[in-house]
C-alpha cells in the first residue's frame, strides 16, 4: 500500500510538469523539515550532537568544534535578535587565502537611471550548448542602496543546467538575505544547516552568512527570480483586524532539519562582499554541521498554501493583502521589500472594476510571473518575464483588459484560474537598471503600446 500511495504521488507530480497547479498544495519532497517560522529550534543528524545546556562546552561531543553565526547584533532586542548555535566537523576560519573574482554576471554594477514603464521578455533559459550554474546564471536587473552601508536591495533573475555541488562549489552573501522565487524546473539548495527541495511555486530564504549550493533536479533547466536585502530580515506581516490567522501561516513554513558530509577534496567557496565576490578553497565539504540549535535558518514555503484575504462586497483593495513576507525599514510600515503574490482567488466585487486599479505609487513594484495569464495583462507578460513601475510612474490594466473588465458582469463571480500566479517585490527604494536590463535583447520595446487604446470616454 505504501508503494502504491508513493506512486500515485509521483504520477501527481510528472502530470504537473511544466506547469503550476497554483491552487494544487505539492505532495511532500524527499527531504524532513521542521515546522514553524521565526521560532529557536533544534535539530541533529547524530544523536546527542548539540551539547546540553552549554553552547560552548570544553569538548563537544563527536569531537565538533562550536560556533555561532550571528544574524543580529548581539544586543538587538531579544524579539529580533537572530542566532545559530552550530556543531562542525571543523571551524569555517580553516580556508586558503581569498582572492577577487572576475567575470561573473552578479556583481554587475544597477546605476542606470530610468523611470519607465518598463517590461522584459522571459529571461531564456540555460539550454544544452552551455552547462551553466546558478552562479553563474544570476544576472542582476534591478537594485538601489549600498550594501556596505546595509541599506538598499537587489532584484535577479536566474537561469541553470548544472548543479554547483557538481564542481564542488558553494557561496555565502556577506551582504544580506536572498529569497528565491523558483518559475520552473526544481531546485535542491543545500545548506550548512539542511537540504531543502524548491519546485516551481515555492519559495525559500537563504540569509546573511549561509553557505549553501543549489543544485539542479533532473533534466529540466531550472528559472527563477531572486530578491537580495542588504538590511534586516524578512518576517511574516502583521494581520492587524483579520486576527490571528490568514495569509502566510507560521505551521506551514519547513526549516530544513541537520544534514552533514564528512568528505575531504578541493573545494571552492565563493563570497560576495561589498558587491564584489571572492572565493577560497579549503580540503573539504563546507557542509559539515552535524546539529544546531537557534532561530536563525534558511526555510522554505510553499505558495500555494497561503491562506487569500478579499473583498467580498465592492472594490478592489488594495494588493498589501496579499504580502507572504515583508522586511520593514526604520520607518513602520514601509517596507525595505515585501513579497507580494497575486494568487488564485474567486472574484466577487459586485459593480466594481475587479482588476487592480491605475495606479502611481511611492514605492516600485517589480513584477514577475509564474505561471499563467496576470489578470491585468492580456499578453506580453509571460512566465519568466518581468515588469518594472518605478516610484509615481503610472501603470495599469491595458487597454483590452479595461474593456473586459469594464463589460463584465459583475454580478455573477469569477472563479480561480488553477494556473494563475505572479508576484511582486514592492520596494521603498527607487531602483536603477544593469546595462542587461537597460538594453539587452529582453527589453520589451513595445510595452508602452498595451496603454495607447486606452481613449477618453468623459462626457459632460
Amino acid at each position: 500500500m505504501a508503494n502504491e500511495n508513493a506512486a500515485k504521488k509521483r504520477k501527481v507530480a510528472e502530470s504537473t510538469q511544466g506547469r503550476v497547479p497554483a491552487l494544487r498544495v505539492k505532495p511532500q519532497d524527499k527531504y524532513k523539515y521542521l515546522i514553524g517560522f521565526d521560532q529557536v529550534m533544534k535539530t541533529e543528524a547524530l544523536e546527542g550532537a548539540v551539547p546540553e545546556m552549554y553552547n560552548t562546552p570544553q569538548k563537544c561531543p563527536y569531537g565538533l568544534y562550536a560556533e555561532q553565526l550571528s544574524g543580529t547584533a548581539f544586543t538587538k532586542p531579544r524579539d529580533g535578535n537572530r542566532r545559530v548555535w552550530v556543531y562542525k566537523t571543523r571551524p569555517s576560519a580553516v580556508h586558503d587565502d581569498m582572492t577577487r573574482e572576475t567575470g561573473f554576471k552578479l556583481t554587475q554594477k544597477t546605476d542606470k537611471v530610468d523611470p519607465r514603464q518598463r517590461r522584459w521578455l522571459p529571461f531564456p533559459k540555460a539550454t544544452d550548448t552551455e552547462r551553466v550554474t546558478f552562479l553563474e546564471g544570476l544576472q542582476p536587473y534591478a537594485g538601489a542602496g549600498d550594501p556596505c552601508m546595509k541599506s538598499g536591495v537587489r532584484i535577479y533573475l536566474f537561469a541553470c543546467n548544472q548543479s554547483m555541488t557538481e564542481k564542488k562549489h558553494s557561496f555565502y552573501n556577506s551582504d544580506g538575505d536572498m529569497l528565491f522565487v523558483v518559475e520552473s524546473g526544481e531546485l535542491d539548495v543545500v545548506t550548512e544547516l539542511g537540504r531543502m527541495q524548491v519546485r516551481a511555486g515555492e519559495i525559500c530564504v537563504v540569509q546573511r552568512g549561509f553557505r549553501f549550493a543549489v543544485d539542479v533536479v533532473g533534466a529540466e533547466p531550472a528559472r527563477g527570480y531572486v530578491t537580495e536585502i542588504f538590511d534586516g530580515h524578512f518576517r511574516l506581516p502583521d494581520l492587524g483586524p483579520i486576527g490571528a490567522n490568514g495569509l502566510a501561516n507560521p505551521r506551514d513554513f519547513l526549516t530544513p532539519v541537520a544534514w552533514y558530509e564528512d568528505v575531504s577534496g578541493a573545494y571552492k567557496v565563493y563570497n560576495k562582499f561589498g558587491g564584489e565576490l571572492w572565493s577560497m578553497t579549503q580540503d573539504k565539504s563546507p557542509f559539515d554541521v552535524v546539529g544546531w540549535h537557534g532561530n536563525y535558518a534558511p526555510y522554505k514555503y510553499d505558495l500555494a498554501r497561503f491562506c487569500t484575504v478579499n473583498s467580498v462586497s465592492y472594490d478592489h483593495l488594495d494588493p498589501s493583502i496579499f504580502t507572504v513576507l515583508t522586511c520593514q525599514s526604520a520607518d513602520p510600515g514601509t517596507a525595505v521589500m515585501d513579497f507580494v503574490i497575486f494568487p488564485p482567488r474567486y472574484m466577487v466585487q459586485r459593480d466594481t472594476f475587479r482588476p487592480p486599479y491605475y495606479h502611481r505609487n511611492c514605492m516600485s513594484e517589480f513584477m514577475g510571473n509564474i505561471s499563467g495569464q496576470y489578470e491585468a495583462k492580456a499578453t506580453g507578460f509571460l512566465p519568466g518575464a518581468a515588469t518594472l513601475h518605478s516610484c509615481m510612474t503610472g501603470h495599469g490594466p491595458d487597454a483590452t483588459g479595461f474593456a473586459k473588465a469594464s463589460a463584465l458582469d459583475t454580478t455573477k463571480p469569477q472563479p480561480p484560474s488553477d494556473t494563475e500566479l505572479a508576484f511582486m517585490f514592492e520596494t521603498t527604494f527607487m531602483l536603477t537598471l544593469s546595462d542587461y536590463a537597460y538594453s539587452s535583447d529582453v527589453v520589451d520595446k513595445d510595452y508602452k503600446q498595451c496603454w495607447n487604446g486606452l481613449k477618453s470616454h468623459f462626457e459632460k
